[in-house]
């Protein structure tokens, strides 16, 4: 059997043994859980290999790029403004980045960028991805085209230009870049091994990912104007990139965070926790009423599934059966990695790994662990 280190309050023992017994049978390679209540760890387990050949322990301080769970961090730094009362979400985007404006964008608000329904939820091409690295240009190259569809009227997905859009809205606002902001108002206070533009000093704890069977577009696909094609493959972005150093150095808000699941956990728990954890405020309750505060409802323009998005976060929907009804805010990275925020259990849930599961909306695994949380505490 595999060995798994860490924490595990006796409740959650069937949540323990289903991830060893996930490694054992090969379905997981490597990762991390954790199950904080209150803001206290009950769960905080990992184990496996963090590569292929099986000869590098997963160990306590090994991260991952958690893909699209780095919007969940990407919203919270643009909250955090908004309750210090320099950010409405009501406001025109171009209040704060005048450019914006462009192409027909004059009345997109902060809230449609937050919640995926501005109608630019990827770049005009031709684009590459070193465009996208040079996050500046990228998001001067976003300020100036037309919305894909009326803002404010259906989600699409902001694949990989969230954090441009929102870490735009933030460096107008408050002169920092998105990374600096989160590292210093975020991750410092909460002491969250987290970062948005990884140093090159943290490069040998990172854990390479395994990409999936299969594609991300049916190649019976839609024609080559059609949203979903648009955003994939503006520019199209596998795991392959993640294992390069010009990717990890890059700050890439909507996907290309690295952690594991305790700092995700204990970054999100100030959700889950009304606002404050551990003696460090950065929400008010009012403002964490904000995030349900739905936005969308319906099929997703880029994803084609049904979601509901709140201000910043995603709500539970019949698209994600596995998180429950309530006031719970979540989101899922490619490949199965999750970060859940319960507020009406004061509960967080995260799930990291480097074994990428099929699907976008969480893999059979990321179900089974939520499940499994889910029915412990019940």
């Amino acid at each position: 059997m595999t060995d798994i280190s860490g924490v595990c309050d006796d409740r959650f023992a069937g949540l323990r043994a289903l991830f060893a017994k996930n490694i054992d049978a090969g379905d997981e390679l490597g990762g991390s859980l954790v199950v904080d209540v209150g803001g206290v760890p009950l769960v905080d387990i990992w184990g496996g290999w963090t590569d292929r050949q099986r000869t590098r322990p997963w160990q306590r301080d090994t991260i991952i790029n958690v893909w699209s769970c780095t919007k969940t961090v990407t919203a919270l730094a643009a909250l955090v403004l908004v309750e210090r009362g320099l950010l409405d979400v009501d406001a025109p985007v171009a209040r704060y980045w005048p450019e914006f404006a462009a192409a027909g964008k004059e009345d997109v608000r902060v809230r449609h960028v937050l919640s995926h329904t501005s109608g630019v939820p990827g770049w005009d091409q031709p684009i590459t991805i070193e465009d996208v690295y040079d996050t500046r240009s990228a998001a001067a190259r976003l300020a100036a085209q037309a919305p894909w569809w009326t803002p404010g009227t259906a989600s699409g997905y902001h694949l990989l230009n969230y954090g441009h859009l929102v870490g735009e809205l933030i460096r107008r606002v408050d002169g920092r870049a998105l990374g600096r902001f989160v590292a210093e108002e975020i991750t410092g206070p909460l002491d969250a091994d987290f970062h948005i533009g990884l140093p090159d000093s943290e490069a040998d704890r990172v854990a390479d990912v395994v990409p999936p069977q299969g594609t991300l577009l049916d190649p019976s696909a839609p024609d080559p104007d059609h949203i979903r094609l648009r955003t994939f493959t503006g520019p199209l972005v596998g795991p392959r990139e993640s294992l390069t150093p010009e990717w990890r150095r890059a700050e890439i808000g909507a996907a290309n965070g690295h952690g594991n699941a305790r700092s995700l956990a204990r970054i999100q728990s100030v959700v889950a926790c009304g606002g404050a954890v551990d003696g460090v405020r950065l929400l008010s309750p009012e403002t964490v009423a904000l995030i349900f505060r739905p936005q969308s409802d319906g099929p997703d323009l880029v994803l084609g599934a049904h979601l509901r998005f709140g201000i910043g976060y995603g709500l539970p929907s019949p698209s994600v059966p596995y998180i429950p009804q309530g006031r719970v805010c979540f989101w899922p990275g490619f490949g199965g990695s999750i970060v859940v925020a319960d507020t009406e259990r004061r509960t967080t849930i995260s799930y990291v790994m480097n074994q990428m599961g099929a699907g976008l909306l969480g893999s059979d695994r990321t179900i089974a662990y939520v499940n499994e949380v889910y029915a412990a505490l019940s």
